[in-house]
């Protein structure tokens, strides 16, 4: 039964299980999607952005990934509102995280380090600071540093522009 979903940098997992393992037990080389979205954070300056929206893509993340260059990420659009946690183990550098919900950007982890053994701490929207973990609808990871070399706050406007193969110019 699933009892929780949890996101480890970008890798999903049920709690109860051993999925996060699963990739690196089987020698897989680490994901590299294509590039099929950008987040314009002002007319001069965009992130390109992986999109990790099949299960797959969103449990492999950015696990055994080297560090990404500078207007780089990963963006993990979920189809409902849901309280996600995301983790570090199995990345091999740090991250930012940039939790987002109604086109907005709702918390931040900045400089979140890798994590290497078990247990890791886990990460998520805790917008009220009650020590619950908020709904979010999509999480942005980026190189660790970026969130604040690019400015982003709270509050930021998060108008991510799609150009998959097969669809129209949208905005999440």
């Amino acid at each position: 039964m699933l009892r929780g979903l949890a996101v480890a940098a970008g890798l999903a997992v049920v709690q109860t299980g051993s999925g996060a393992l699963f990739a690196q037990a089987q020698g897989m080389p680490p994901q590299q999607l294509p590039i099929e979205a950008r987040w314009c954070l002002n007319s001069r300056i965009c992130i390109d952005l992986e999109v990790a929206d099949q299960r797959e893509e969103q449990r492999l993340g950015l696990m055994q990934r080297p560090p990404l260059p500078p207007l780089r990420g990963m963006w993990f659009p979920f189809k409902q509102r849901l309280p996600l946690k995301f983790w570090m183990h199995n990345t091999i550098t740090p991250l930012d995280m940039v939790f987002v919900l109604d086109n907005r950007v709702i918390a931040i982890h900045r400089d979140v380090p890798f994590c290497s053994s078990l247990p890791c701490p886990s990460y998520g929207a805790d917008v009220d600071a009650d020590g619950k973990i908020d709904p979010a609808d999509s999480v942005i990871e980026l190189g660790a540093g970026e969130a604040e070399r690019l400015g982003i706050e709270l509050g930021d406007a998060v108008m991510i522009e799609s150009f998959m193969p097969g669809s129209t110019t949208t905005t999440k």
